[in-house]
């Protein structure tokens, strides 16, 4: 079975609510109509009702039984806003404030139903950057109280592939944050190890990956991925973790008896820690297009509810993918 439609299946039961702010993007209206007839999650629109209605009526998409939400006229704005504002005005927020960005931006209109418990995530990231989706999650939702860093990765299905959990793996942080250091590496792998037990539910083997394998090269940059290992293992002992290696050490068994033959993980991989955003991103991507690798993500980790990113270049069944394993996180 494909690896989403195991998270659909596992989600079902549950019926999480996830918001979908973006409704003026026929992708996001096909993904909703899947959705619904899928029946794994339950989907709320952000926008103008009539408007949302005849764009899908134009393009022949099936929203009917879908809740559209238009902030202008929704009847908890007054208790949203005076929430926002309480949070906010630490900040030099005004109540007329509020109300602006409220009812002009969705995304943090959605990020406040699920502050308020109307929702239990968000996808977002059609039409918008990255750093306009998650701005206000880090704003209103926050990291969560046992993560240090939020931060995000990629699920990694790899067609036929030997290597990870028969081709899964999880790819970390390849969106969010752009040169972490030591401390915050640590904990971009002990989320992700979480995000791997979650997703996969299977044991995670964590490698933090560099262009040295175990002191074959010394300069500063294999020097931070050196000592984000010795700062995991000491605050996660639980965790099968080591490093520093290189890709193929840490993903090809005969490769690892070469270069780290007393490495627990080398060999055996299937969560890949990378030293900066830069590496993490050409990863995925070439792992995506070379590959022909399905490529989930970047979906966040450590927010206290999930919010997940799309790239805008994404399909729609991107989007409905993105939208299962939220409802997964959000369980």
């Amino acid at each position: 079975m494909d690896f989403i439609e195991t998270i659909k299946n596992r989600v079902r039961n549950y019926k999480k609510t996830i918001v979908l702010p973006e409704a003026s993007d026929i992708r996001v209206l096909k993904a909703a109509s899947i959705i619904k007839k899928e029946d794994f999650a339950t989907i709320l629109l952000i926008g103008n009702q009539e408007e949302i209605q005849t764009l899908a009526k134009e393009n022949e998409i099936v929203i009917d039984g879908i809740t559209i939400i238009d902030p202008a006229c929704y009847d908890q704005k007054e208790q949203m806003i005076q929430k926002f504002y309480e949070l906010r005005k630490h900040k030099g927020m005004t109540e007329e404030q509020a109300a602006t960005i409220l009812m002009k931006d969705y995304l943090y209109f959605a990020n406040m139903l699920v502050k308020m418990g109307l929702a239990d995530g968000v996808v977002s990231g059609a039409i918008h950057s990255t750093a306009d989706t998650l701005r206000p999650a880090l704003q209103i939702l926050k990291v969560a109280a046992d993560t240090e860093l939020a931060s995000s990765f990629f699920l990694m299905d790899v067609p036929n592939c030997e290597y990870g959990e028969n081709g899964l793996f999880v790819y970390a942080d390849c969106g969010l944050n752009q040169n972490p250091n030591s401390e915050e590496l640590a904990s971009i792998a002990a989320s992700s190890a979480k995000t791997f037990q979650l997703l996969v539910e299977k044991e995670p083997k964590i490698a933090f990956l560099s262009h040295s394998t175990f002191g074959t090269s010394h300069c500063a940059d294999v020097d931070k991925v050196v000592k984000a290992v010795a700062i995991a293992k000491e605050k996660y002992p639980e965790l099968s973790l080591d490093g520093e290696m290189q890709l193929d050490a840490a993903i090809v068994p005969s490769v690892a008896a070469k270069k780290a033959p007393n490495s627990p993980v080398a060999g055996q991989a299937n969560v890949l820690i990378f030293p900066d955003l830069d590496a993490g991103n050409i990863g995925y991507k070439l792992t995506e297009r070379l590959a022909h690798a399905k490529a989930y993500g970047p979906i966040t980790q450590g927010l206290s509810k999930p919010v997940n990113d799309l790239s805008r270049g994404c399909d729609v069944l991107d989007i409905v993918g993105v939208v299962a394993i939220t409802a997964l996180q959000a369980q």
